[in-house]
């Protein structure tokens, strides 16, 4: 089954058009690169996806679900979770305040009654545990190493229960040993919670050595899409993007 359905997809800023007629599908439990060079219109192919942008022009359905209409909080409840190339998390916060925060947004309006520090306890340091900060709970935001900052990330988005996670450049200012071990936790969770996965990744590294599938977008427009094999071999992808040296 497909989660995701793009059909023509157009999105143009002034005289810029930075997504360029793109229809793609993401199925159940997929977990699948969309690579490019910088201003190919990856994230705002994702900005359109998850609601922050209005597309100009195409379709985008999630479960058989037009989007076009739902904000982008209603998308997330849906299933449609998210990271960003630059963590965002509240920096005053704890790491487990965060995660109740973010359990509290996606179960419930954030209203009066008990106060949010009273609610979703437990099930926010289980899911501090699930992703390696179970020892941090108690840590500001702002205190934890970048590393941790993308894990916290990841748990935010987790929250909610998404069928379908976008990251962008997931390990972007990491080291190496730390995209990897990032990686590896995303791809166990989403075997564990069945969820599919499409990210962006400037590293080749990462996009080759996790990636089932390869989208590739170049001026706005999707120029393959592939098993790593064949996008690795694929002539225009070497042009626009890999080199001739990849």
């Amino acid at each position: 089954m497909n989660l995701l359905v793009v059909e023509n997809l157009r999105k143009d800023f002034g005289g810029v058009r930075a997504v360029d007629d793109v229809s793609l599908r993401i199925g159940e439990g997929e977990f699948v690169a969309l690579i490019g060079p910088n201003g190919a219109g990856k994230s705002t192919l994702f900005n359109v996806i998850d609601g922050q942008l209005a597309a100009d022009a195409g379709r985008v359905r999630y479960c058989d679900r037009a989007l076009e209409r739902m904000s982008t909080a209603v998308r997330t409840r849906l299933g449609i979770g998210r990271t960003f190339q630059v963590a965002q998390a509240f920096a005053s916060m704890t790491a487990l305040q965060n995660a109740q925060v973010a359990l509290a947004a996606g179960r419930e309006a954030l209203s009066v009654g008990a106060p949010l520090w009273r609610r979703h306890e437990e099930a926010a340091r289980a899911l501090l545990a699930q992703v390696g900060l179970a020892e941090r709970a108690g840590s500001a935001a702002s205190t934890l190493a970048y590393g941790d900052l993308k894990r916290l990330e990841l748990a935010l988005a987790l929250a909610a229960g998404p069928r379908l996670l976008l990251m962008d450049e997931p390990t972007a200012g990491m080291a190496p040993g730390e995209r990897t071990a990032l990686m590896h936790l995303v791809e166990e969770l989403a075997v564990a919670r069945g969820m599919a996965v499409l990210f962006t990744e400037h590293s080749m590294d990462v996009v080759f050595g996790f990636a089932r599938r390869v989208l590739v977008l170049s001026a706005g427009r999707l120029v393959a899409d592939g098993t790593p094999e064949a996008v690795r071999a694929d002539p225009e992808v070497r042009r626009v993007y890999l080199g001739d040296a990849a």
